[in-house]
């Protein structure tokens, strides 16, 4: 059963050839987005991703931390799919 709210530290590399989650970087989840880190359109672009990988609306996404920085951290709430390379990730409870 999917945990009731997931909490990842992410790193993130703007401009890449494709979204993609690539594996850890250290303690972080690298995450490669298409997206420019301009007008926060990279922010916009990690939500949208997410929820498309994670199976949930994008409202289910939010970012906590990190704004202006590679380095964020977001909750994703009641994720429906989690991706294999989230195996070294332990989820908080209800």
């Amino acid at each position: 059963m999917p945990p009731a709210e997931l909490i990842l530290d992410l790193r993130i590399q703007p401009r890449a050839a494709r979204d993609e989650i690539v594996g850890y970087l250290g303690e972080r989840l690298k995450v490669r987005l298409t997206a420019p880190p301009v007008d926060g359109k990279a922010n916009e672009r990690l939500i949208a991703f997410l929820a498309e990988v994670f199976a949930v609306p994008k409202r289910d996404v939010v970012l906590l931390s990190g704004e202006s920085s590679r380095e964020k951290r977001v909750r994703i709430v009641a994720p429906k799919r989690m991706p294999g390379v989230l195996d070294k990730v332990s989820a908080a409870g209800p």
